[in-house]
């Protein structure tokens, strides 16, 4: 068999270079849609039209949350990973009986039952009419560029007086799709390192280069890793991938979210790089995708509706996000989604708190992440003006670890193409500028590809990023929350990469991975590469100690600080050059890598863990 295939057709380069990474009213994946979008209203909806949909409801203190994750994250503390159930946290946080009574008689009166009672939500049935009686607001019947039809609201919905003073949000009919995930098709050169110091990568390299722990003494065995994507996967392709590095294919089972989404070669290049590259770490753990039908909004809610209360697994990878800015008024018509921000956050807070640990891509888009709102407007300008600052959630989420990204230099022997040592040579971080806004097919100009970081405008600074010094952030660093958390390889050089373009080859030192998908062995790049890779190592970890690790930042901000303070633990690479765009790395932490790329068995256990060494041998099989 050839060793790969890298051709990529035209089509699926650009379609999947149109969508990154995503969180929202709705996330665009690769082959699906834009990752901005409105949709095209066809006219009135009827008043006897059928409609479900669900009204999100915010912890009932999450401050008291806050602090009891805190204990449970506390070594020394008696609740110190004593983790919850669905139910025990349902009724210390989610809403109260008495509440969610009044909150039924109110919407019955308009006509709307509420059938199913969630610690996050309340599912609700019922006609347009009724809707639009209850939220003071008029239902129009419009659909996507995909053909999903959808309902929208004419004008922001007035909530009910219970639900107002509960603070509840509707995420359904806004009309938009806000979102993308992190997989890009990468510009490539050669088959793999084995010819080529720059990749491209399989898993096995990968955790010879990140002194993965041997393959002897952890697996994943016993750990169950959750992957919340869509659509469904092809099971050659993971015969393919695995069977490339003489590896058996891994536990994987599919668990569909309000019907899932059945496997489209167009669009399952983030699934496959979820699964492949989470099992390739971690052989002997179980997969569960958590298949959801798109990346609309109530559609990744529902998805963590399922994770939370089948608490069947340990590790979460979420390989999407979007930038907070985008639910601001300025790119709503008017209408402030941000509530939707915080009801996520609780959701991973709930995890946290069953000891499930959450982690998420943190973008390819460097440090800048969004267009301005001209961009989107009905006749944008050309160009529609200049990308501008932020960061994106899930990401952004305190109850989160973000995992940022880089390029990764090995060892290559020339001479023997055989040679397939993978020892870790050099990273940069160095950004690639684009020729277009690869993220959202906008006019805007001075897009970027590079690991994303940043300040949140919405999260205040948690606890645990005080343990590191801020010297080299900016002031408004101070007060927010910053990211990534943790990086781990990305690689460089995307389609749409401006260097390429003038000069017919990639910048000096960008890297790849390899992903299956359609028969074809093809070249990715982005965070949704790094964030798989990580949670495959936080599997092992999880064997390692023997149970669930919830919120991972606290033992990350915990052991960078040990290494500033001189531990012999090394658990971080820092000494790594390049910048995102804006921010530039530094010593210590820094907004382009967070506390630095990992060195896994040093993270999982300390340097007397023996490492994974050369690929395809019995420590790294």
């Amino acid at each position: 068999m050839a060793l790969c295939n890298l051709k990529v057709e035209r089509s699926l380069r650009r379609v999947a270079a149109l969508a990154l990474l995503g969180v929202a009213s709705s996330f665009a994946l690769t082959g699906t849609a834009l990752a901005f979008e409105r949709a095209v209203v066809s006219g009135p909806a009827a008043a006897a039209q059928a409609v479900e949909f669900n009204i999100y409801l915010p912890l009932r203190n999450r401050e008291a949350t806050d602090a009891y994750l805190t204990e449970l994250h506390t070594a020394g503390s008696p609740a110190y990973r004593q983790w919850l159930t669905p139910a025990q946290f349902d009724a210390q946080f989610g809403p109260e009986a008495s509440a969610v009574s009044a909150m039924t008689r109110e919407l019955a009166a308009h006509g709307l039952t509420v059938t199913e009672v969630h610690a996050h939500s309340l599912h609700v049935v019922g006609t347009v009419a009724a809707v639009e009686s209850a939220f003071g607001t008029k239902l129009a019947t419009a659909h996507f560029a995909s053909g999903k039809q959808v309902l929208t609201a004419s004008s922001g919905l007035k909530m009910t007086p219970n639900l107002e003073a509960a603070g509840a949000v509707v995420a359904g009919f806004s009309g938009m799709i806000r979102t993308a995930n992190t997989a890009h098709p990468a510009h490539t050169s050669g088959p793999a390192n084995r010819n080529s110091p720059t990749g491209g990568y399989w898993f096995d390299d990968l955790k010879q280069a990140y002194s993965y722990p041997s393959y002897k003494n952890l697996t994943g065995k016993g750990v169950t890793i959750g992957i919340l994507m869509t659509p469904g996967f092809n099971p050659s392709d993971m015969k393919l991938y695995f069977g490339h590095e003489k590896l058996a294919v891994p536990s994987i089972s599919t668990f569909e979210v309000e019907g899932g989404a059945p496997y489209n070669v167009n669009e399952a290049a983030e699934t496959h790089i979820d699964i492949q590259h989470s099992g390739g770490m971690a052989p002997k753990a179980n997969i569960i995708l958590y298949n959801m039908p798109d990346l609309d909004d109530d559609s990744i809610l529902a998805g963590l509706t399922d994770i939370v209360e089948n608490n069947a697994v340990d590790v979460v990878n979420m390989s999407f996000g979007e930038p907070e800015a985008f639910y601001t008024p300025a790119y709503n018509d008017g209408v402030d989604y941000t509530g939707i921000i915080g009801i996520y956050d609780d959701f991973f807070m709930e995890g946290d708190a069953l000891g499930i640990t959450m982690v998420a891509a943190s973008a390819d888009w460097g440090a800048l992440d969004i267009p301005p709102p001209a961009c989107f407007s009905a006749a944008p300008p050309v160009p529609c003006g200049a990308m501008q600052v932020g960061v994106g959630i899930p990401a952004a989420s305190p109850h989160v670890t973000a995992v940022g990204g880089t390029n990764l230099v090995t060892t290559f022997n020339p001479n023997d193409p055989t040679d397939l040592n993978s020892a870790y040579v050099s990273e940069n971080a160095n950004f690639d500028a684009l020729e277009e806004d690869i993220f959202y097919g906008t006019s805007a100009t001075g897009a970027v590809w590079g690991s994303g970081g940043g300040i949140s405008s919405y999260f205040a600074k948690p606890s645990y990023q005080n343990l590191v010094s801020q010297q080299y952030l900016p002031a408004s660093a101070k007060k927010w929350r910053t990211i990534p958390d943790v990086s781990v390889e990305m690689g460089g050089c995307p389609f749409g990469d401006l260097y390429y373009a003038l000069y017919g080859v990639c910048p000096p030192d960008r890297s790849f991975d390899f992903t299956a998908l359609g028969g074809q062995l093809l070249g990715y790049v982005g965070t949704s590469l790094a964030s798989p890779d990580f949670v495959g190592l936080l599997a092992l970890k999880i064997q390692s100690e023997g149970g669930r690790l919830g919120n991972e930042n606290y033992d990350i901000y915990a052991l960078a600080a040990a290494q500033q303070n001189g531990s012999a633990n090394q658990v971080f690479r820092q000494d790594i050059p390049g910048n995102n765009g804006l921010y530039k790395t530094a010593p210590g932490y820094n907004l382009v890598l967070g506390n630095g790329s990992v060195i896994g068995n040093d993270f999982v256990r300390g340097p007397t863990l023996p490492a994974a060494g050369i690929p395809q041998t019995p420590t790294n099989p």
